[in-house]
């Protein structure tokens, strides 16, 4: 009794941690930073988020996000984004609920075929427009001038804040624009080769250009020195930069700054040049993670 007592526990626990899981960063085109309770850190692949959390981007930078239920969240550079309401749950049996906030920049929501069926309850604020996620996939902005949302698949709400209608985008290129200072104008389409070209690119991963990856093999060796406090500067200075840089003791009383999980060889040595025409790096090296 007691034994079937006791696998009935742990066929439970199982049972939660499977429907249990985090939201992720899954790839980041550095710099890019995690501000949590007014302390500021690089975003580097891995990391879980909490509600509340606010992810920077800088100049050229990209960030995958990865949700529990199987959705994406793609963010392009100079965007700020807020997490909020998050929950663990992979929408099979509860639903997935979250307030994704794009505070400034581009950004593209995707749920794939496989997270269609999953259920969740996402809103997505871009700036003053809210429009509601159940299985969508929508690219949007927010800049000085206006406010966009642009429907790629799916349907979802959209609505306004400080007007009263809720307007639906029901079709393929639907996009609805907020204008700063102005009434809000009619839902319209966008051109099939300017959402290719023009706005989907601003939230691609950019592969070859530095890109970072949970699955990332690649370490690039941005300083090999004895001095322990010249190791701590050349640390601090590229996590100061939003560069997610590590430290370690290594062999003949070393240490060693690097940045790790370049998804290729060829993300890490360009991600090294870029380094080198920012900071005053010295020299690099490219090795596989396991060297």
């Amino acid at each position: 009794m007691r034994h079937r007592s006791l696998s009935a526990v742990l066929a439970s626990l199982l049972s939660l941690s499977i429907l249990a899981a985090p939201t992720t960063i899954s790839a980041v085109n550095m710099p890019a930073w995690l501000e949590r309770e007014g302390i500021k850190k690089p975003l580097a692949p891995g990391m879980v988020l909490q509600s509340s959390d606010v992810l920077h981007t800088g100049h050229g930078a990209r960030v995958l996000i990865k949700l529990p239920e199987g959705s994406q969240v793609k963010l392009g550079e100079d965007a700020v984004f807020r997490l909020d309401n998050l929950n663990v749950s992979d929408g099979r049996s509860t639903p997935f609920t979250g307030i994704l906030n794009v505070i400034k920049g581009a950004f593209r929501f995707t749920t794939g075929l496989l997270g269609k069926a999953r259920k969740r309850e996402v809103d997505v604020r871009i700036a003053t427009i809210t429009a509601g996620i159940r299985g969508t996939d929508i690219w949007g902005k927010a800049d000085a001038e206006k406010d966009v949302v642009c429907l790629i698949e799916g349907s979802t709400t959209v609505q306004r804040e400080g007007e009263t209608a809720v307007q639906t985008l029901d079709q393929p290129l639907d996009f609805f624009i907020a204008p700063k200072n102005k009434p809000s104008l009619p839902i319209a389409k966008v051109d099939a080769i300017k959402l290719q070209n023009e706005w989907q690119p601003q939230t691609e991963p950019q592969n070859g250009q530095g890109l970072t990856s949970t699955e990332g093999k690649w370490r690039l060796i941005i300083a090999n020195v004895a001095n322990q406090d010249e190791a701590l500067q050349w640390y601090d200075t590229l996590q100061a930069g939003g560069y997610a840089a590590k430290i370690r003791p290594i062999a003949g009383n070393r240490y060693r700054v690097s940045i790790e999980q370049l998804a290729t060889e060829a993300d890490a040595h360009t991600l090294g040049e870029k380094l080198k025409a920012v900071f005053p790096v010295p020299d690099i090296s490219v090795v596989p993670m396991g060297s």
